[in-house]
């Protein structure tokens, strides 16, 4: 009697504890989602007291500056009028550092912050020294020669006197430190020396020697805090909050982030918007694929194929006019005038005339497109590879000797990658908070209720083994039944069967 007491306290309490089970898997179900939303605005905005605010201020992505450089074989010839032959060589690679500082957050729910970048050689990873020497286009002379096509031969004829003066010619033999981060030019030194107002660039002219221990303006941000809904979009560059490089409103417009970090909860319909001041422009990247990275779900984006296309192509482009063949950005107005030209790597994706006129140039998607790894529920960069190139359009200018017979054509002067990739603890700390644990609470519900669901059938099973064998107890046996007379109804063959034989007599 206990024996069975015991095991009806059993079902019951099982039964009890499948049902908590069902009802919290239910109730997970219904809140966990909510909850994890909750999570992520709290954790992704900017805010000192959220997870990702010390990954916002000092960004612990290792990046890497990869430099490629166009070096000139035929440097004579190419003042024949012949065309230009260039053979690739790289990369020189750089660790680059990104650092915030001046974060000032403001009333109307923006922060303003200046990022600074400075870079370190890095001979391991490199293909080269930076003592290297690179034959390349002269961008003073030339640049300054296609500017003053349409000035009066006099000042042209001067110009060509100063160069020759200054032992300056069309192409240059520089190491490789030397057009990155600078080298000192008397015209330049000229030009400060008398015209001190009339020229941006102070001191050496580097390709690069903007970017090293320098920043890329004041950035205003939304930091999500009070309007989610305008989280790390730009409100204003340099106080600005349209340029004027450009000849349309839409194309003067800053959209989109600074490029370091998105809203979170993307679709495939979501693109990647930001403001690169490099590029003095808004780019928009688009919907590519899904994957991984290192475990972790992944929208890779790469740029649109209307990106670098003329206005002829893609006609909102004809803000970013005067233009050449398609595929190239004329970004001469926010280069002192200087005719620069902005694309992706061996002109890929652009008019295959541009590639076709210079010999060595070898486009393809592999090498030369740009992708952006973005993971979808927090709008975090995992993985990262932007590519693009500079060219120097150059041509032969009637009354400036240096530039012989040149034929006109856009000379690509160097492309450069920069690449960057979430890894160790950092890594480890975000698979963990925000894709380990979200992922445990998803399986839990489901499991929290699949177990609910068998405890609560103990009880049901019980109850059924325990009322057969009670029904079989409480029926009379036939041995202590009475003998009872057939009824009318009942057959003859059996009411004989059913009654014991007789016994013989003697």
């Amino acid at each position: 009697m206990g024996g069975c007491a015991r095991a009806r306290w059993a079902a019951a309490a099982l039964g009890f504890l499948g049902l908590l089970c069902a009802v919290l898997g239910a109730v997970m179900i219904i809140s966990v989602p909510s909850i994890i939303k909750q999570q992520v605005h709290k954790n992704v905005r900017i805010d000192p007291n959220s997870l990702s605010f010390n990954m916002w201020k000092e960004i612990p992505i290792p990046f890497y500056l990869s430099v490629y450089f166009f070096d000139i074989v035929n440097s004579h010839e190419i003042l024949q009028g012949q065309k230009p032959q260039v053979r690739e060589r790289g990369p020189y690679v750089y660790r680059e550092y990104r650092r915030k500082s001046n974060i000032t957050f403001n009333d109307n729910d923006t922060v303003s912050f200046l990022e600074y970048r400075n870079f370190e050689f890095q001979p391991d990873k490199s293909n080269g020294l930076e003592s290297d020497y690179i034959v390349m286009p002269n961008i003073l002379v030339l640049s300054a020669a296609v500017m003053m096509e349409n000035k009066p031969m006099s000042l042209k004829l001067l110009m060509t006197l100063a160069f020759t003066a200054l032992r300056h010619r069309a192409f240059m033999n520089r190491t490789v430190g030397e057009i990155m981060w600078g080298y000192d030019d008397p015209i330049l030194s000229i030009i400060n020396k008398y015209f001190p107002d009339k020229f941006p660039i102070k001191g050496k002219f580097g390709l690069f020697a903007e970017l090293n221990n320098s920043n890329s303006g004041l950035f205003t941000v939304f930091t999500g805090i009070n309007d989610f809904s305008r989280i790390h979009l730009v409100d204003k560059w340099n106080g600005l909050s349209k340029v004027n490089f450009w000849h349309s409103d839409q194309c003067n417009m800053i959209n989109g982030t600074s490029g370091q970090m998105w809203a979170p909860f993307m679709t495939p319909q979501s693109s990647l918007e930001f403001y690169s001041p490099e590029a003095c422009r808004s780019m928009k990247l688009i919907y590519k694929e899904a994957g991984m990275f290192e475990g972790i779900p992944t929208f890779r984006f790469k740029a649109p194929d209307t990106l670098f296309a003329n206005g002829s192509v893609y006609p909102p482009n004809e803000g970013f006019c005067p233009c050449l063949e398609s595929g190239i950005q004329n970004v001469s107005t926010c280069r002192f005038n200087a005719p620069l030209f902005l694309s992706h790597p061996h002109f890929y994706n652009a008019d295959p005339v541009l590639a076709e006129a210079v010999l060595g140039l070898h486009p393809n998607e592999k090498d030369h497109s740009l992708f952006l790894d973005i993971h979808p529920v927090t709008g975090i960069p995992m993985n990262c590879s932007v590519k693009l190139q500079l060219s120097l359009y150059i041509k032969a200018v009637k009354g400036i000797g240096q530039t012989g017979k040149i034929e006109p054509v856009v000379l690509p002067l160097v492309w450069f990658e920069e690449r960057g990739a979430m890894e160790g603890e950092t890594l480890q700390k975000f698979y963990t908070q925000l894709v380990l644990m979200p992922k445990v609470l998803h399986y839990a519900q489901y499991v929290f209720l699949a177990l609910g669901c068998v405890l609560l059938l103990v009880p049901v099973v019980y109850q059924i083994r325990t009322q057969g064998p009670r029904e079989a107890k409480s029926q009379p046996s036939s041995a202590a039944q009475p003998d009872r007379l057939p009824s009318p109804c009942t057959p003859l063959l059996q009411d004989s069967l059913s009654r014991p034989p007789a016994s013989p007599h003697v």
